[in-house]
């Protein structure tokens, strides 16, 4: 596995509420692990909510006796919840904060992944498919028709969420188990990055680049050409890398 992962605050955002963790070697009984959150809330208590969120999640892996990705990751994202909502009471900077997460992990050709609100989880292959589903308002109404996804993309009310770690005393978890085949790489990104690109052009960053690193980069710079309306962070996965193929 090899990964390479860069959070920028963007052009028009003075502090970057975005936060991610990387391993590429077991923690606890995962074999890997990769975070992304976004948060939410005035003064500093977004940037407060993803970073104790992620911090939460690592510190529950990490002693967690569970065995399934699933169950780690489920109770994991719920303790978080727990631990941002008694935060939030206790401080009143705080009050009101919340985040985004997306969590993935990587077993053998399988990938677990885990998302609350509308950080977003891709598998860039032959295709480019997002394997998250958004929680936010606008995404709804996609789902039901009301709305085309190009004209989403521009509504005024595309960032309001409706699920957020911190959002509430219990917390809806999405999971999606996907089969990863030989090539495949794993995108996750703020909205930072999605609202400024489309998902062509972000298809095309990544296949023009030979190395993912280079490609990591490119997409942060464009986001920012395009504006830099709000933080952006890329993590960029390359499943196999560096495994040895018997012939």
């Amino acid at each position: 596995m090899k990964t390479f992962s860069r959070t920028d605050t963007g052009r028009r955002r003075d502090m970057n509420q975005d936060y991610m963790y990387t391993s590429e070697t077991p923690v606890g009984n995962l074999p890997n692990l990769l975070i992304l959150a976004d948060g939410m809330g005035g003064h500093n208590a977004g940037d407060y909510a993803s970073r104790y969120t992620v911090e939460t999640i690592v510190d529950f892996v990490r002693t967690s006796s569970e065995v399934s990705p699933i169950a780690i990751i489920k109770k994991a994202i719920q303790r978080a919840n727990k631990a941002v909502m008694e935060k939030a009471q206790t401080d009143i900077d705080l009050e009101g904060m919340g985040t985004t997460v997306v969590v993935a992990t990587v077993q053998g050709h399988d990938l677990c992944v885990a998302n609350v609100g509308d950080s977003r989880l891709y598998l860039v292959g032959q295709l480019f498919r997002q394997i998250t589903k958004d929680h936010s308002y606008v995404q709804e109404m996609v789902r039901r028709g009301e709305i085309s996804q190009e004209v989403a993309r521009m509504h005024p009310d595309r960032n309001i969420i409706t699920r957020a770690v911190g959002g509430g005393r219990e917390v809806e978890v999405d999971f999606f188990e996907v089969e990863l085949k030989e090539g495949d790489q794993i995108l996750m990104c703020s909205d930072g990055l999605t609202d400024m690109l489309e998902d062509q052009e972000i298809f095309n960053i990544i296949n023009e680049r030979q190395d993912i690193g280079d490609a990591m980069d490119e997409l942060i710079d464009a986001a920012n050409s395009y504006g830099g309306n709000d933080n952006i962070t890329v993590i960029l996965t390359e499943p196999f890398s560096g495994e040895v193929k018997i012939c």
